[in-house]
């Protein structure tokens, strides 16, 4: 059995999530609650030394970490339905706006990042906010720039990785009251992709440990 080691909140996890539904792999998700230190017991971090989520277990001889890594395995293993172009500079291109979010945007403001903004820099609740918010405009600037006029997906008409990070750059953002304003590209392309299924399923709010609303 394939476990999914998850937090809702977390946008890294929801990119595996959505690629593990699309894909139709039967997986089985254990949770920990990154806000209570669960990252930090010795049984996680024997699992992922780096502390932090999502890691797959049980489909390698060691757990899978980081989701582009996993996405690239599961692409991989199970290539039916594709997330990725058939020729290289489609791939190459996925893989820009994928790590837009997955390296240039989402390591700089999660809570590990804000919480030694206001330990060493004495940064109060609202600046965290205001850096987070700051960075997920940065990344929605670059996804405009980079889709094209009338799209509804970020490459060509395929769900691809690159719509797997923007649906999760766009759920950061919101975190964040970052408006769409402004980016009328993204905007469409946002509100297609959440109104897939696989998308929908797999969103943090729908997720088994997500405060009830």
């Amino acid at each position: 059995m394939i476990i999914l080691h998850s937090f809702w909140l977390s946008l890294a996890t929801y990119r595996v999530r959505i690629a593990l539904t699309v894909k139709g792999v039967a997986f089985e998700e254990r949770t920990h609650d990154l806000t209570q230190g669960q990252q930090h017991a010795a049984a996680f971090r024997a699992l992922n030394p780096a502390g932090a989520v999502p890691a797959l277990e049980g489909a390698t001889p060691e757990p899978l970490t980081q989701s582009l890594a996993i996405i690239e395995w599961l692409e991989e293993t199970y290539p039916a339905p594709p997330l990725m172009p058939t020729d290289a500079a489609g791939r190459a291109k996925v893989r820009t706006l994928f790590l837009l979010t997955a390296a240039d945007t989402h390591p700089i403001v999660v809570p590990r990042v804000r919480a030694q903004l206001a330990q060493r820099f004495g940064a109060d609740e609202a600046a965290c906010a205001d850096w987070a918010g700051h960075w997920f405009r940065e990344g929605l600037a670059a996804y405009e720039a980079l889709l094209p006029e009338g799209a509804t997906r970020c490459h060509g008409e395929m769900l691809s990785i690159a719509d797997l990070a923007l649906a999760s750059h766009l759920i950061g953002a919101a975190r964040f009251n970052v408006s769409l304003d402004g980016f009328p590209r993204v905007g469409a392309v946002g509100k297609a992709l959440m109104a897939l299924p696989e998308i929908a399923a797999a969103h943090p709010d729908r997720q088994i440990d997500a405060p009830a609303r």
